[in-house]
């Protein structure tokens, strides 16, 4: 757990020392990939912290097919004339949320030993 938090932030400072721009026709792409991304990394997070069976064979298929789920509903809705992305963003937004909430009672009880 301390190598990907090291990770982590070694992402985020690389990431603002690049100075790049993503064109305005892949934001809508860029934008579920990144929520794709988030809600595998959150249910990881919760298996570990639930002790629910972690695999990281799963965590890699599921953060591979939710990507490429993500984009495949954007750019079918891009042909159709759709904004289908919105419906992918509050779809996987509920599901961090959703995960997030399980983290934080996980940590809750684990810390003050209490079931909640």
């Amino acid at each position: 757990m301390p190598w990907a938090i090291i990770g982590i932030l070694v992402g985020i400072i690389i990431g603002f020392g690049i100075d790049t721009t993503i064109p305005i026709e892949y934001i809508k792409y860029s934008a579920v990939s990144i929520i794709g991304i988030l809600d595998a990394l959150f249910g990881a997070a919760k298996a570990q912290a639930t002790k629910e069976e972690y695999n990281t064979t799963i965590f890699l298929t599921g953060l591979v097919f939710n990507v490429l789920l993500a984009l495949g509903i954007t750019y079918i809705g891009e042909k159709l004339g759709l904004d289908l992305y919105l419906a992918v963003t509050v779809v996987f937004t509920f599901r961090i949320f959703s995960n997030f909430g399980q983290l934080r009672r996980a940590f809750l009880e684990k810390h003050l030993k209490t079931k909640i």
